[in-house]
């Protein structure tokens, strides 16, 4: 019986390449697709608090878990140049600089206990808080997230830390040619003094204090600048319980501003930037327009991106490398600002 599989098995292969599903066409024109699934987005319950804090909630029950995170609006575009990479060393200190009632290295015990995370981050547009934690631990894990939310010790080791840590960045930031390129178009799309091409320095780290990071925290950390989400395995109405329990009596503060304008007029030209200890180039090319989430065009403009950028199934990676031979990789991006 042993010998009969093979023969068998092949004999089943041949049948099903001659099956009409398995039919050669000669044009793509001739191949027939199925209808798309059905298909339902998804809809959050949307919370909008007194104090201005708006919260979006997502049940999602196929496993234990419940994954979050603040987002608010405020980050390094608007801080003064002169104290660029502030946002950094915020977003390095801030869960490691621990609360006003536990150290950030009391924190790492705390959370490792739980396997759960509470996170920091910063961008040029925002800064965020972010959850990960089973869902039988939420009730313990939440008031830390909470205490990391609002009240942030920024202790000073932990700051030296993160600006040591930056220092380091400055310091290599020359070795990738990838990372030469991205910092330069930078300034050629935006202009070399926008807020969006800033560049942190050694002397800018130096003017950075614990009371400018507190003081940011302060301007920008108000429950009016925050979107709360969660999603994962809870419900809704006694989630929705319990944050306005920790957040309803958190009282406004002042709107964050309005982004800053990009003034950079397009100076059309090729640019060089010699770097001869590698045996690699990059290059770039840039045009300055952006397209908005809410342009009627967006989501045209991204199908549009994904055919030509998509990895290897993309038209521009398919021709240049794959059938020319011309370069290592090649693709596009589109950023809806």
């Amino acid at each position: 019986m042993k010998s009969l599989q093979h023969p068998l098995m092949t004999a089943a292969a041949l049948l099903a390449l001659a099956s009409p599903g398995f039919t050669q066409v000669k044009s793509y024109k001739e191949i027939k697709t199925p209808a798309l699934r059905t298909f339902t987005v998804a809809q959050p319950k949307r919370i909008e608090l007194a104090n201005g804090m708006v919260i979006f909630l997502q049940e999602d029950h196929e496993l234990p878990l419940i994954r979050g995170s603040a987002l608010i609006h405020g980050g390094s575009r608007d801080i003064p140049a002169d104290k660029a990479g502030l946002v950094g060393v915020l977003a390095g200190s801030w869960r490691t600089g621990g609360t006003e009632s536990k150290t950030g290295d009391q924190l790492d015990d705390v959370l490792e206990t739980k396997a759960a995370r509470v996170e920091t981050s910063g961008s040029e547009d925002s800064t965020r808080v972010s959850l990960d934690v089973l869902k039988g631990d939420f009730d313990f894990v939440f008031p830390n997230f909470v205490e990391i939310l609002r009240k942030p010790a920024f202790r000073q080791d932990k700051i030296d830390l993160a600006k040591t840590q930056a220092r380091t960045g400055i310091s290599r930031r020359n070795d990738k040619p990838q990372s030469i390129l991205f910092r330069e178009a930078q300034k050629l799309g935006y202009g070399a003094d926008s807020p969006y091409a800033r560049q942190t320095e050694y002397a800018t780290l130096n003017n950075i204090t614990r009371d400018d990071l507190l003081a940011f925290h302060k301007r920008f950390v108000v429950p009016n600048n925050i979107i709360l989400g969660l999603v994962g395995d809870f419900d809704s109405a006694a989630m929705e319980k319990k944050l306005r329990d920790a957040f309803s009596s958190w009282p406004r503060g002042a709107k964050a501003p309005p982004p800053p304008p990009v003034n950079a007029t397009a100076r059309p030209g090729v640019y060089y930037v010699a770097k001869e200890d590698v045996t690699q180039g990059y290059i770039a090319a840039l045009h300055p327009a952006a397209v908005l989430r809410r342009d009627p065009d967006f989501y045209a403009v991204t199908v549009m991106n994904d055919i030509l950028s998509n990895g290897f199934s993309g038209r521009l990676m398919n021709d240049i490398r794959s059938r020319a031979g011309l370069a290592y990789g090649v693709g596009g991006g589109l950023s809806p600002g």
